[in-house]
């Protein structure tokens, strides 16, 4: 009878232990996150030297491009802009890091040229 005992208390207590560990793991994981930036081109001829230059900037910093600005549709709410780009991040900071990079601060005499950026955002993904 003692040995079921012991062999219950072992069981119960290795299973908290595990519990512990994911718990512990699942907190230490960061969230995914994507940045959305809305623009309209001013000069398109501009956009062919800024966009591999960004692209690149945006890899070497660990993000993932998703969307380059294909085709927009209003569903609700007002006209949607000329182009959205979305980026995925291992983690909003990483996003944020990038956008106060020298590598993005350097781009900003091409990108004024290209295009005028509306707005640029971070949501970060939820589980």
């Amino acid at each position: 009878m003692k040995r079921y005992i012991g062999l219950g208390i072992a069981l119960f207590a290795g299973s908290a232990i595990g519990a512990a560990a994911v718990s512990g793991l699942h907190a230490q994981a960061k969230l995914k996150a994507y940045t959305v930036t809305e623009q309209s081109v001013i000069d398109a001829s501009a956009l062919t030297t800024y966009v591999p230059a960004v692209q690149a900037a945006l890899k070497a910093a660990g993000g993932h491009i998703l969307n380059t600005g294909g085709k927009v549709v209003a569903i609700i709410g007002e006209a949607p802009p000329q182009r959205v780009i979305i980026n995925e991040w291992d983690s909003i900071d990483q996003a944020q890091a990038f956008y106060k990079s020298k590598a993005w601060m350097d781009l900003a005499p091409q990108r004024d040229k290209a295009m005028k950026t509306t707005r640029t955002y971070a949501v970060e993904t939820v589980k």
